[in-house]
């Protein structure tokens, strides 16, 4: 468990999750079985909620109704840097924050545009997350090589995890 402070760690975790556009939101089904399924970010500034737009009649939506607990997972590789965010489902109900996270590009999937009775807002409240970032390609590589050739641990980078 990581000594970063809830504001430290809530900056770390945004720092990483910033522009990665979608995450793959895992729940589980009624039968018990974790489901995953990529879903778009909202582009909001992580304070240790994330939010989405999904649909009433979804799979992921009647998952999160009846067992809320979900994980996030964001991918950076380019850059050497990934995320797996815990937390808990909530199905908001705000048109004010419907409007704020609104865009045109939503009505390829509600024919009523933001009035379509479907649209089904989704809070994750963040309980916790693990980090991992890599010092880079380059690095990478010349650590992985060095550990095999000399027989020492390769330093791969930070991986942590925190409470939020």
């Amino acid at each position: 468990m990581s000594e970063l402070s809830q504001q430290d760690a809530v900056k770390k975790i945004a720092s990483i999750i910033k522009d990665v556009k979608f995450a793959m939101l895992t729940t589980t089904t009624a039968e018990g079985h974790l489901h995953s399924r990529p879903m778009t970010t909202q582009q909001t500034e992580f304070d240790g909620d994330v939010w989405f737009i999904g649909g009433k009649d979804t799979e992921s939506v009647a998952d999160m109704r009846t067992r809320p607990q979900v994980n996030l997972a964001y991918a950076k590789p380019g850059d050497g840097e990934y995320v797996s965010l815990n937390g808990t489902a909530e199905l908001v109900e705000d048109r004010a924050k419907l409007d704020e996270l609104w865009s045109d590009t939503y009505k390829a999937y509600f024919e009523g545009g933001k009035d379509d009775p479907n649209i089904q807002l989704i809070k994750i409240h963040a309980n916790g997350a693990e980090f991992w970032e890599s010092d880079g390609k380059i690095r990478t590589l010349y650590q992985l090589a060095k550990g095999a050739l000399t027989g020492q641990q390769a330093h791969m980078g930070q991986n942590d995890t925190v409470k939020l």
